[in-house]
């Protein structure tokens, strides 16, 4: 099947084709509120094909973009989304299924139900830091829930934005799934339209002019954004684990991560010891990193200049690098880097890194970092690792966060059952599995009257019918 053309860049008459494909896929949505659960499976099982068909040009994409291992594509990439799709076929029917509703009191002699409508057509705007996941679990969701899709992908990947669209193209009809390559100005151009639902991954910053779009329409969105994860490792933790936990989370895609630990609170007791396993894990992890085939590379210069910048600004307000430290321009490399000492005012622990620098600081009574989590915008993820269950308790239960993990960094995302979201300046909505579905689904209450006894209650509010709403209210009230 190849029936949706590629549409490049280029075009002179992009605008042109921006309102083409979405004034198609207007038509088709309207036609897809009566789609059923085999069909959308089936466009489901087709992607899941080509994802798989086309897996070698995968890594090659990849490793092009950000220098990724096979390895590393395939646990952050590839498996996250087959995981989904599969697991979205298993339980679509489901959720497609009109949940019924118990009628309340009030309500004797009603039925009522929920039925999970599509909200029509969809622009997912997805991210240059894990660019075939978060293209492919969206579009996913989006199809699920019997949408149509306009997808923008970064183009600070351009060979995987470029094998997006092969895909795309090869396996959809434009007016089901169509995506546009193309700088910023294409998803400024694209955000002009009035779409039903917006699906955006990436800043806090672009996440609030995607927001300001949306508004101009009244389009609903699902903003998966990110800041500043903190992760807290009490006296009680196993260290080991904890340091390999950490390390893996905060070091794979050279830091290029929304939920990756940005940065650590460590109970002084065990700092040094903390730092010693930390820097262990490194080294088992990469070796020598500058010439390891399992690390990857900043995506472009000026991120990596932004990075490099980070660190040295750290070095000037007095903080200290306690392993790595090192860069290389001309790679786009950046050690796997600690640094300790960094004060408040360093822009380090200002900006979210998105990189591979972790800063660590000691605290010795956990109000500390729980006070200081609190005095920041509310992040994607926070970890905290401990033996103490009721510490585990009081940092969850004292903190806001989009999501956790105890003893663990990061593995919250690839658990298909639970919402994965941020919360204010971390996102808006989530997305996954059934919450994913939901993200894309309006849910409609319908409700059929049978034998109701709400017309006693219409107007004329004579004598008699005034008595009834008395009634009524003092026996409900």
């Amino acid at each position: 099947m190849n029936v949706n053309p590629r549409i490049m860049p280029d075009s002179p008459h992009m605008a042109l084709e921006y309102n083409s494909v979405f004034k198609a896929q207007q038509v088709r949505a309207i036609a897809l509120r009566r789609s059923t659960y085999e069909s959308r499976v089936a466009q489901l099982r087709r992607l899941e094909a080509a994802i798989i068909a086309h897996q070698g040009e995968i890594y090659a994409a990849l490793q092009a973009d950000l220098h990724k291992p096979e390895a590393e594509a395939d646990l952050s990439e590839i498996l996250p989304v087959l995981s989904e799709i599969r697991h979205t076929c298993r339980h679509l029917r489901r959720w497609m299924a009109p949940q019924k509703v118990s009628a309340t009191a009030a309500m004797f002699g009603t039925k009522a139900k929920i039925r999970h409508e599509p909200k029509g057509v969809a622009l997912i705007i997805s991210p240059w830091n894990y660019p075939i996941n978060l293209t492919f679990g969206p579009l996913a969701s989006a199809i699920a829930a019997g949408c149509t899709a306009i997808i923008k992908p970064s183009e600070l990947t351009p060979h995987c934005s470029s094998l997006i669209d092969k895909i795309i193209a090869d396996i959809f009809d434009s007016a089901d799934v169509a995506a546009f390559e193309g700088d910023a100005s294409v998803a400024t151009a694209l955000l002009d339209l009035p779409f039903d639902h917006i699906f955006f991954t990436g800043s806090p910053a672009v996440g609030k002019i995607v927001m300001g779009a949306a508004a101009r329409h009244l389009s609903s969105v699902t903003l998966e954004l990110g800041g500043k994860s903190p992760v807290i490792v009490d006296e009680t933790a196993n260290l080991t684990k904890a340091a390999r936990s950490i390390v893996w989370g905060k070091f794979a895609n050279n830091g290029q991560t929304c939920i990756a630990p940005d940065y650590a609170y460590v109970h002084e007791a065990v700092m040094p010891q903390f730092v010693d396993a930390a820097r262990t894990a490194i080294t088992a992890m990469y070796g020598d990193a500058a010439t390891s085939a399992d690390y990857c590379r900043i995506v472009n210069d000026r991120h990596f200049q932004r990075v490099n910048a980070l660190i040295a600004d750290a070095k000037t307000h007095g903080a200290t690098v306690v392993a790595g430290g090192t860069s290389d321009a001309a790679q786009r490399y950046i050690a796997p880097t600690l640094m300790t000492g960094v004060p408040d005012d360093a822009a380090l622990m200002q900006e979210e890194i998105f990189g591979p620098v972790l800063p660590i600081r000691p605290y010795r009574d956990i109000n500390q970092p729980i006070r200081e989590i609190n005095a920041k915008p509310k992040p994607l993820a926070l970890y905290i690792f401990t033996k103490n269950q009721a510490q585990a308790d009081t940092v969850i239960e004292q903190t806001s966060a989009g999501g956790s993990c105890i003893n663990g960094a990061m593995t919250h995302f690839l658990h298909a059952k639970l919402p994965f979201g941020g919360v204010n300046n971390s996102g808006i909505g989530n997305a996954h599995g059934y919450y994913g579905f939901r993200a894309f689904s309006h849910e409609r209450a319908v409700l059929t009257d049978q034998f109701s006894a709400s017309p006693m209650l219409f107007p004329p509010y004579n004598a008699r019918v005034r008595k009834m709403i008395k009634l009524t209210m003092k026996f409900f009230t």
